[in-house]
């Protein structure tokens, strides 16, 4: 059998997204590789699942404008269809036209021969209006942001609530581009300078970002694939999370728990801002998890100073008990402000999400026995929801008067070029 183009392999992903509820970079993976795709192919592939999942009910406007069958009544699959091919001809403007009709109605062929007609006329009439197609209406309503950059209208009436019309739609905006590589340098093994020499050598593009020893890396492939990723001289993770470990200040010597710690970047920030000198307990609930921080911290050169366990931590031993001087709680949570990375966050249902506030209030209970006085707690999340992240906070620094806030900051990718990240350092009281 003939290996599947790229447009195939985007279909079956998609499909898998929407019929199972697979996370689109796993899905992508299997269909890649399963069609053995060189990496140009692979490219494409990933540009269009990408494309149409950060655009699907932008797509699905344009297709209601031209379909005589109601989008909500075409079969699944044939909307996949439509919407994978509509966002090669609205939105990708490298690919021709022609290319993006007559694989489309092919696709259509394969699957269904019967709406091969159908998928057709539509994208014949998307083609022929390309230049000028149906304005989105409602401009200046959460209904508009909502059709115009494809996210839940809960989420956009509710971030026009707390932020205003504005700076939501320039959030809204970013989500749908593309999130950089970010290294951080790892200065137990280099320095900046050094790894930037290291990088001209391997091809590596690269430029400054938001958190010092921060640089946004262009590399051919996977960053993984570099000896200098092999080495140990950097490792990837969004400025927003180091800049959260910063705000804690890990200095050299002191004793840390990462209760929330799988995959290990925070665990590695602390232990290099801690230039290596003291002691890191990352912790996860799911305990296979905890390979992933163990291999990391070996190839970093940081096994020394960081251990691990399972824990769940809502219930921290009683052993555990004072004996820290920062405990980090980077919180499970809805993900809002790393849409751009996963653009499925963006089809949660806000009743899936209601019961994170409680969890992570659970959490900060379970953890905070563990800060010896004057220590500190760090909280952080990767979304930028008010009840996720204020509310939370206020809600236990309400029962804990035993702490005080010290620092609070919450990160945006159109104002901060990061993550969308909430920051808070709690200090308990002597």
């Amino acid at each position: 059998m003939a290996a599947k183009t790229p447009r195939e392999c985007a279909l079956a992903a998609l499909e898998r997204c929407r019929r199972d509820g697979a996370w689109s970079e796993s899905a992508l993976d299997s269909a890649i590789k399963a069609a053995q795709l060189d990496a140009r192919d692979a490219a494409l592939c990933t540009s269009l699942c990408a494309t149409v999942l950060q655009n699907t009910a932008l797509c699905d406007f344009y297709i209601g404008c031209y379909s005589s069958t109601p989008v909500a009544k075409l079969e699944p699959k044939i909307l996949d269809i439509l919407r994978l091919s509509v966002a090669q001809l609205a939105l990708m403007d490298k690919i021709p036209p022609h290319a993006a009709v007559s694989e489309g109605v092919a696709l259509a062929k394969r699957h269904n021969a019967r709406a091969s007609g159908l998928v057709n006329a539509v994208l014949r009439r998307v083609a022929e209006n390309r230049a000028a197609l149906p304005e989105v209406p409602g401009i200046g309503t959460a209904e508009y942001l909502s059709v115009k950059y494809s996210h839940p209208l809960w989420l956009c009436e509710r971030l026009c609530a707390e932020r205003g019309y504005e700076f939501t739609e320039g959030f809204l905006a970013a989500n749908n581009r593309p999130a950089p590589i970010v290294a951080q340098v790892n200065t137990i093994k280099t320095d900046a300078a050094s790894l930037c020499d290291i990088w001209r050598d391997e091809g590596v593009d690269f430029e400054p970002d938001a958190a010092p020893d921060s640089f946004r890396i262009r590399p051919h492939g996977s960053p993984a694939r570099l000896r200098s990723f092999s080495d140990g001289l950097f490792y990837v993770q969004d400025s927003a999370a180091r800049l959260a470990v910063l705000a804690a200040s890990p200095n050299p010597g002191v004793r840390v728990l990462d209760a929330c710690a799988a995959p290990g970047g925070k665990s590695f920030a602390a232990a290099i801002a801690m230039r290596g000198q003291g002691s890191i307990l990352s912790c996860d609930i799911h305990e296979k998890k905890l390979r992933r921080i163990v291999d990391g911290a070996e190839r970093l050169g940081l096994a020394h100073m960081i251990s691990t366990r399972a824990m769940d931590a809502r219930g921290p031993g009683a052993e555990l008990s004072g004996a820290f001087d920062l405990t980090i709680a980077d919180v499970p949570c809805s993900g809002i402000g790393v849409i751009r990375k996963k653009p499925e966050i963006r089809f949660k249902k806000e009743a899936e999400l209601e019961r994170l506030p409680q969890i992570q209030l659970d959490i900060l209970r379970g953890l905070a026995s563990t800060v010896r006085p004057g220590g500190t707690l760090l909280y952080s999340t990767c979304t930028v929801l008010k009840n996720e992240n204020e509310g939370t906070v206020e809600t236990f620094l309400a029962e804990n008067s035993g702490f005080e806030k010290l620092y609070e900051r919450t990160l945006f990718p159109h104002t901060d070029g990061t993550d969308g990240f909430f920051i808070c350092t709690l200090r308990k009281k002597a």
